[in-house]
């Protein structure tokens, strides 16, 4: 059977909401998977008639109320629309832990917003890590062009070398590896990118990569990978390296996002490696300057459905699980 893909609706107030609308209406997906929108409804109804799109069918929707649709205003940071995005999250994870889904795409949440609403996590990778008890997980976001993962997430950039271990470079090595070998099909060829300036330059601008990255370069390389670093962060990302490279092992969020996004913006998939479930997401943020107006570009949530159908259908144990 196709597999049932859970997309929740992102924050309300942004450009999710439209682009599930679009993504119902699409028909390139109907032989790749079954999809199910986690969202609210009367929200969904409202944005339509915004637009002057059709409704969308109901039985394509997860109907999870409580917000009060009338009061929402697009494009507006919101407790209420923070709460409500992180519902439609965590029925969806729910549900596929209890496998009534068989994978998950999240649109974009408002990290503000959740703020706003007391939700205790960041961001969606933190989430998904606690709700489905997996300490050994990472975000990676991969498109045809460049493929990064990334050891640390949302955190102060002046954060991360106190987060930083050789377990956790090591960790995020190989989740990447092994989901790329099977998406591949073949061996592949990872970079390890430094912290400081010149990676290094052998402790003289900083002790992160002989004390924590070499180390796990080298165990890497003694459990078969084929791992190159770590590299200068100013010259990992030139064409010359890009086109011997699968994927790149970055230490912090912008350090993998900035080139990503430069080279993929609305390409790219978001994937948490590591998970008991399939989890994918799209690549870009809530757009509230654009919400509601049905300028915003769904490619990147259709490619975000069509990995999560894709990796719903090969063994958990050979994809993005641990």
């Amino acid at each position: 059977m196709r597999p049932l893909v859970a997309v929740t609706m992102g924050d309300p107030a942004g450009i999710g909401p439209e682009l599930c609308l679009r993504l119902l209406h699409l028909k390139e997906l109907d032989g790749m998977c079954r999809l199910v929108i986690y969202g609210d409804l009367a929200l969904l109804k409202r944005v339509a008639a915004t637009l002057g799109w059709p409704a969308p069918p109901v039985e394509s929707i997860r109907d999870l109320p409580g917000l009060d649709v009338d009061t929402v205003v697009a494009g507006k940071v919101d407790a209420a629309c923070g709460r409500a995005s992180y519902r439609y999250v965590q029925q969806a994870v729910e549900d596929a832990l209890a496998g009534r889904v068989d994978a998950i795409c999240t649109g974009p949440i408002h990290k503000e917003a959740w703020h706003a609403a007391g939700v205790p996590y960041p961001g969606h990778t933190e989430m998904l890590a606690d709700l489905t008890h997996s300490p050994d997980s990472c975000m990676m976001l991969t498109s045809e062009s460049i493929t990064c993962s990334l050891v640390t997430g949302h955190v102060g950039l002046r954060q991360v070398p106190e987060l930083l271990s050789s377990a956790g470079v090591l960790t995020v090595i190989r989740l990447t590896a092994k989901a790329l070998r099977q998406l591949r099909n073949r061996e592949v060829r990872l970079v390890v990118c430094g912290l400081n300036p010149h990676a290094g330059e052998h402790g003289l601008f900083g002790q992160e990569e002989e004390r924590v990255i070499v180390p796990a370069v080298e165990q890497a390389r003694r459990e078969g990978y084929w791992v190159e670093g770590p590299l200068s962060p100013d010259a990992a990302f030139v064409p010359q390296q890009r086109r011997q490279t699968d994927a790149y092992v970055c230490m912090y969020h912008d350090q993998g996002l900035i080139p990503l996004k430069a080279l993929a913006f609305e390409e790219a998939v978001n994937v948490t490696l590591g998970l008991p479930i399939v989890r994918t997401s799209v690549d870009h943020g809530t757009a509230f300057d654009i919400a509601w107006r049905g300028r915003a570009s769904v490619t990147s949530l259709v490619r975000a459905v069509e990995l999560a159908a894709r990796l719903a259908n090969q063994p958990c144990s050979q994809a993005t699980c641990s």
